[in-house]
């Protein structure tokens, strides 16, 4: 009797055993890095933009992002939020998509060192992050698209650097860069360091603009100019948002013409105000670019495959896209005949002579 019950319980422990082993192959691998794998025919992806100010995430980014997911899977659908530059709104949104069972996360951090948070929920329930146009530094995505940040900043600062050298431009530089809460505003303001601090061009002062929101760079624009008369050679500015700031700052205090101001984005209205003698660059980064990286990027992780970086950043597997600077000189190549930009919304009447001088039709 005593052999019956040995027998038994080793029967019983070996089945227990196989069952333990069936359910650990059944397990998903990994703690946010590949997701959660199986059937992705009808996964949902979180596209979370971080504001408003910017018009491209409404006009490019979203519509971009979810054609392209379309394209890869018919039967996905996107879950598009935009946080209006709040972080607290952007948590909120966040735990909604998990809550709504989301395969993957695509976002671009209002505040890079809040989203660390989000990185850490969405791993505890194996969903991965992809970090979009700015990095989260503290914690390690799952990964990164984007274009070049630091490429970014020098190339504007080394452009405008060249033309007031071979104008013989007098005076000092103001530098106008982006959000202090923005990972990518710190990378795009390294780069502009780079070329400023050895351009032997003085920098009279420089402002890290809060949200990134073009009425708060005016303002600060405004008092410079007051404080530096006659002194300010050119602005760096970080984006086309905070470089419009400064150039209706320059206008509503009266100078005329308004010194030299780049830009970053290569918006609509910044590609007219370079028509126009306003502003001296912008930068192209196609947001087709990175909007369908990315989004190839997250259905191949919703799938459960791992994709490889191109390189690496904060520990980050990643991809970095390099931009094109766009002055007047090239406008009409970079941004037109690429289909970027209409020659019918950028040549309105009020610009119809200077795309004409400009060779835009």
């Amino acid at each position: 009797m005593k052999n019956f019950y040995t027998r038994a319980a080793a029967v019983a422990l070996a089945a227990m055993a196989a069952v333990a082993a069936l359910a650990g192959c059944s397990t998903p691998q990994g703690t946010g890095g590949a997701g959660a794998g199986g059937d992705a025919s009808n996964a949902k992806i979180a596209f979370l933009m971080p504001d408003i100010a910017s018009t491209r995430y409404e006009l490019f980014d979203k519509p971009l992002f979810e054609a392209k997911i379309k394209s890869l899977c018919s039967g996905c659908s996107v879950i598009y939020s935009n946080a209006n530059a709040s972080a607290a709104k952007q948590q909120e949104q966040a735990n909604s998509a998990l809550a709504q069972g989301v395969k993957a996360i695509v976002i671009d951090p209002v505040d890079s060192a809040a989203a660390a948070t989000i990185v850490n929920t969405a791993k505890a329930q194996n969903v991965p992050v992809i970090a979009y146009d700015r990095p989260i530094p503290s914690v390690p995505a799952s990964y990164y698209v984007s274009f070049d940040n630091e490429k970014i900043g020098s190339l504007i600062a080394q452009s405008l650097v060249d033309h007031l050298k071979q104008t013989n431009a007098k005076g000092g530089l103001l530098q106008v860069n982006g959000s202090p809460t923005d990972a990518a505003a710190g990378l795009i303001k390294k780069g502009i360091h780079t070329a400023v601090d050895s351009s032997g061009l003085k920098l009279l002062a420089e402002f890290d603009t809060p949200g990134w929101e073009p009425t708060k760079a005016q303002d600060w624009v405004s008092g410079q100019i007051t404080q530096f008369q006659g002194q300010i050679a050119g602005v760096v500015a970080a984006n086309d948002g905070t470089g419009g700031g400064a150039i209706a700052a320059f206008k509503a205090a009266g100078v005329n013409p308004v010194p030299p101001v780049t830009g970053n984005d290569a918006e609509l209205a910044a590609a007219q105000r370079i028509i126009a003698g306003d502003q001296y660059n912008t930068i192209s980064k196609p947001i087709k670019i990175v909007a369908e990286a990315a989004a190839d990027v997250a259905y191949k992780f919703a799938k459960g495959e791992k994709p490889e970086g191109k390189t690496t950043l904060f520990d980050t597997p990643s991809e970095l896209f390099v931009p094109t600077v766009v002055t007047i000189d090239n406008l009409n190549e970079s941004l037109v005949k690429s289909g970027i930009l209409k020659a019918s919304d950028l040549c309105t009447s009020t610009y119809a002579a200077a795309c004409a001088k400009a060779g835009i039709k």
